[in-house]
């Protein structure tokens, strides 16, 4: 029997320029093109966002930033500026094709038992831009992989993404023992936010923010320096009350969110169901879950924290600790959400600043379009020696 695939190896980028959360506040509430009840959405909405700080690709965002022809923002007038998609799309492949690099090499720098000629897949995850050849390419041509890796694009999924590409990783490793998997994912949120009165459109532009992160599967049995997560085993659930409350679309001027303040209610309502199947095949855990305790049972919780009414629901109806909620909550307090990268960043939190020691088991969970439910069961694992 094939040994389990493990994450190893996660690295995280977030972009130079920082976003005080108050002072967008202060732009998006100043536009002159909103009345006062979107005026007063957009106060709400950012003051109990859960974020100090987010990150943009975007320089020209910045308050100190000086830019003889804005694109994005107008310092002088104060003014959002609305570029068209085609404009969007080409910053987006200017700057991600660097993160997508960027993040995949240290990825592999970072664990001396693998090499840049060991990786035999790459799966990119992205759905904030588009362009071929994709960045799945431009990782294998600047690091020198072999052109016969195999290479994949998930594109267009939304903020629950990394969780199909880990489990793709995982089946592709469990097909062939010797596959070493790079995944990648690099999202640009700010560069679709906008001025606007619809407020799924505000609510979004109060979350959403930049970020990359990269890790590697495999199954090979391999010296490790770092601690590392088994993949044991992942599910999806759909709950198909809410397709139409959660949603990504290409507009003219960018791509557009649809996020209403039904979706913590419908998680709520559905994520029991949603996560049953998981821990079914554990008797222990699944017993844990029938009673309530399952909190208890898994120490780690890596919860997407799409926003902060998100995260309470999902406390509320696991009986999660605040303890198990401050990965998830620190994330998004000084990062914002990263559509699907964000994940990969709580995970990392969870095996470097939070004290996962080995064996411990992590529950991974994302939420998406569809509205869609996708979540993992992980273990800890030690550094070689330890």
């Amino acid at each position: 029997m094939s040994r389990p695939p493990v994450l190893r190896s996660l690295q995280t980028i977030v972009p130079d320029t920082v976003l005080v959360q108050e002072q967008v506040r202060d732009v998006f509430a100043q536009q002159p093109d909103l009345g006062r009840l979107a005026q007063r959405i957009v106060t709400t909405s950012f003051n109990v966002s859960g974020i100090d700080t987010r990150h943009t690709v975007i320089d020209e965002l910045s308050l100190d930033s000086e830019v003889p022809e804005p694109v994005f923002f107008d310092r002088g007038s104060g003014l959002l500026l609305a570029p068209g998609t085609k404009v969007r799309n080409n910053f987006y492949t200017r700057e991600a094709s660097r993160l997508f690099v960027d993040v995949a090499r240290r990825a592999i720098e970072a664990d001396p038992a693998i090499g840049p000629e060991d990786v035999t897949h790459v799966i990119t995850v992205s759905c904030t831009g588009f362009h071929a050849p994709g960045p799945e390419y431009e990782i294998v041509r600047a690091l020198g992989l072999s052109d016969a890796v195999q290479r994949f694009h998930l594109g267009f999924m939304g903020c629950y993404a990394s969780m199909p590409a880990l489990r793709a990783a995982s089946q592709f490793c469990l097909a062939d023992e010797n596959a070493v998997v790079l995944v990648v994912s690099v999202e640009l949120c700010t560069l679709h936010l906008r001025s606007s009165e619809d407020p799924d459109t505000i609510v979004a532009s109060s979350l959403f923010a930049d970020g990359a992160a990269a890790g590697i599967v495999t199954a090979r049995d391999l010296p490790a320096s770092t601690p590392g997560l088994r993949l044991d085993r992942f599910h999806t659930a759909i709950a198909p009350e809410g397709e139409k409350d959660m949603a990504w679309t290409i507009g003219d001027s960018g791509f557009e969110m649809i996020l209403s303040t039904a979706v913590p209610q419908i998680i709520g309502e559905t994520i029991i169901g949603a996560l049953r199947p998981l821990y079914a095949a554990e008797e222990g855990l699944a017993a844990a879950f029938e009673a309530g305790t399952v909190g208890a049972a898994v120490q780690h919780w890596a919860i997407h924290p799409g926003g902060r009414s998100i995260l309470d629901r999902v406390q509320e109806r696991m009986h999660l600790t605040d303890t198990q909620l401050h990965p998830a909550r620190e994330v998004l307090r000084e990062n914002g959400n990263m559509s699907s990268a964000t994940v990969l960043f709580v995970l990392k939190r969870i095996l470097e600043v939070e004290g996962a020691r080995a064996g411990e088991r992590v529950s991974a969970m994302a939420f998406g379009p569809g509205l869609t439910a996708e979540s993992a069961l992980m273990t800890v694992v030690a550094p070689t020696g330890s």
